[in-house]
């Protein structure tokens, strides 16, 4: 039998190629056995949850953004604890409002150590209801004791609501008041990049694409933001006042004269901090630990030597539900946080499509009898916001209530979604309204010439290549577009009107694009009442005629976690997991590498534009948040 005798070069690409099949082989079964060792291990050293014992200290230190919804998987969450990256960290609000709301009722919980100097807010009308949690906590007779090592401005709000407020000896208390300041284009655009922005809307307020084509904010955007912005700064020295039992004058006096106050303080912050009763102490951490272990039960084998459970423990804790069913009737809460956009989008967007999804399996879902819509958005897209808005009504010809919740945010298309619920909630310090749209059109012919580029050619139309950007923008395209945006806006304020039950030219006074903050928005009848999310969720219940709040139950309708996601974000939360994800940077990037995070850093506007599906796309966005 002859045998095929192979070539030098052939041997050689042979060689080479068994040598890598047997080096991959090799890699993956490393990296197969490395993470079952890793599972082995964390199963052997699992210690199981800890019974809650009496007398202990909840230790409520939330790190990270504060969010209606996390933005991220589960496992990227778990990376992020474990290697402790705070920029990547989110911490949602129901958590942290559920496990105050328990610990008011458990007697095992005798006191909380608050530590807010890590958490991120996002608004005042959140932070709000955190503070009313903690207030309740103290009226049940639970002791809040705060500790940081420096509080900026939204973290001192929840901090001034404890018992005591203990402040580093080397830290700080800073107040500084609300502004708004934006960058502005136009020079840099048309002068000297030659990029002519064409800016068409409706209502002398809507403000939000003036950078655009302004080099500085109109007098009407200043005039609009300061008054809804005094009414937040006011409320919020009259809740730090009544908190620590101020006078919110003298607060703002001191905020006004800081650099004469720092000098007399010898450039002490803490000093000036305690003088002003900010804080009723300077402590290290390690005093108030020591505090902490005289008052309450001192366990030498705790962190900080007291007994104590960590937040994210007591919400472990909280979470031990049945596995059963729970057959009770529900008030399903679905959440619609931040930019909204056309089709399907991950949790931390609103997708005109994805979001509509949620609110239709509310409808559907025979156990739920009423629907709490939770918004926290700056608006976007009009016709995403109007699929949304359409699944609000099914739901209500359904028969099953609608309450929305605002949060901090609910302006412009975050209003459109709201407008034809039951009855809207909101907190004085949220931000709404901005009632209006606007359209952008960029046309770049002058940035072409100056390089020497220019376009020519024919269409058979008027309108063939009306809307090229390398084309000069004809002004009758210029009045088409604009009837279009007018046409927008009378039906947004039509359908405000209607489901607001006023007149068109009433909401046409309170509209223009203007902004306003949950408390004005109540006088000009665009909110029905002030309450934070549970109002929203006990109105609902009534209004479906659920009786007593033992007989139903909430449940959050959104995208569930899958089972792998699952896995390893309990691989990597175990004492042995989360140490090989801090000191493997190979386990990190295989482990992002496997859920992937969706670009967040494209800004709205820019991804309505390169998403438009038509030549003219409306938009109903605010850029009204701090």
């Amino acid at each position: 039998m002859n045998e095929t005798r192979r070539g030098p070069i052939a041997r050689f690409f042979v060689g080479t190629w068994t040598v890598m099949n047997f080096t991959r082989r090799l890699v993956f079964n490393l990296l197969f056995f490395g993470l079952l060792l890793v599972l082995l291990v964390a199963i052997a050293t699992h210690e199981g949850a800890k019974p809650l014992l009496e007398r202990t200290t909840l230790v409520l230190a939330p790190e990270g953004r504060l969010v209606e919804q996390y933005s991220t998987d589960p496992i990227s969450r778990a990376i992020a604890r474990a290697t402790n990256d705070r920029s990547a960290m989110e911490v949602q609000l129901r958590d942290l409002l559920r496990a105050l709301e328990a610990a008011k009722d458990d007697k095992r919980i005798e006191r909380v150590l608050l530590r807010v100097d890590r958490l991120e807010p996002t608004g005042y009308a959140s932070l709000r209801e955190v503070a009313e949690a903690i207030a309740a906590l103290r009226k049940a007779g639970k002791q809040v004791v705060a500790f940081g090592e420096g509080y900026m401005q939204g973290q001192y709000l929840l901090a001034a609501q404890a018992d005591e407020v203990y402040l580093d000896p080397m830290g700080l208390v800073f107040l500084e008041g609300l502004d708004r300041y934006r960058l502005y284009f136009r020079e840099g655009l048309q002068d000297k990049l030659g990029v002519d922005v064409h800016l068409f809307k409706v209502g002398e307020y809507k403000s939000a694409a003036e950078p655009f084509v302004l080099d500085a904010a109109s007098p009407e955007a200043k005039e609009a933001d300061l008054f809804w912005m005094n009414d937040v700064w006011q409320r919020y020295l009259d809740d730090v006042a009544r908190a620590r039992k101020l006078d919110a004058a003298a607060i703002a006096a001191g905020i006004e004269q800081l650099p004469q106050g720092v000098a007399a303080a010898g450039g002490d912050l803490a000093q000036l901090a305690l003088r002003q009763k900010l804080v009723d102490g300077l402590k290290t951490q390690a005093e108030v630990e020591e505090l902490l272990a005289r008052r309450g039960v001192a366990d030498e084998d705790a962190a900080g030597g007291f007994r104590q459970i960590s937040f994210e423990g007591y919400l472990a804790h909280l979470d031990r539900a049945p596995v059963a069913a729970d057959p009770r009737p529900q008030v399903a809460v679905v959440v619609a946080e931040g930019e909204i956009t056309g089709g399907e989008q991950p949790p931390g967007t609103v997708g005109g499509e994805s979001t509509s999804a949620l609110l239709r399996e509310a409808r559907e879902d025979e156990k739920v009898k009423a629907v709490v819509l939770r918004v926290d958005s700056p608006g976007g897209e009009v016709f995403a916001s109007e699929q949304i808005r359409r699944e609000v009504v099914a739901l209500k010809q359904a028969g099953k209530p609608v309450i929305v919740s605002m949060g901090d945010l609910a302006a412009s298309g975050g209003y459109w979604i709201s407008m034809n619920a039951d009855r809207i909630y909101a907190d004085p310090s949220t931000i709404t309204g901005s009632i209006g749209i606007y359209g952008l059109v960029p046309t770049i012919p002058r940035t072409l010439d100056r390089m020497g580029i220019h376009a020519d050619g024919v269409g058979t139309t008027r309108l063939a290549g009306a809307f090229d950007i390398t084309r000069p923008l004809d002004p009758a395209v210029g009045a088409l577009i604009q009837s279009v945006i007018e046409k927008g806006y009378r039906d947004f304020t039509g359908k405000v009107a209607q489901a607001r039950k006023r007149e068109v030219a009433q909401i046409d006074a309170v509209a223009r694009g203007r902004v306003w903050t949950g408390a004005q928005a109540k006088e000009r009848g665009l909110v029905d009442a002030f309450g934070g999310l549970q109002a929203a969720i006990a109105e609902a219940a009534k209004q479906a005629k659920l009786g007593k709040p033992d007989a139903w139950r909430v449940r959050y309708v959104e995208k569930q976690a899958t089972p792998v996601e699952r896995f390893f974000a309990n691989l990597i939360a175990s004492r042995a997991g989360s140490a090989w994800a801090r000191e493997s940077g190979l386990a990190r990037a295989l482990l992002t590498r496997a859920a992937p995070e969706l670009d967040r850093d494209l800004r709205v506007l820019e991804r309505a534009l390169a998403r438009a599906s038509a030549p003219v796309q409306t938009l109903a966005y605010c850029f009204c948040g701090f």
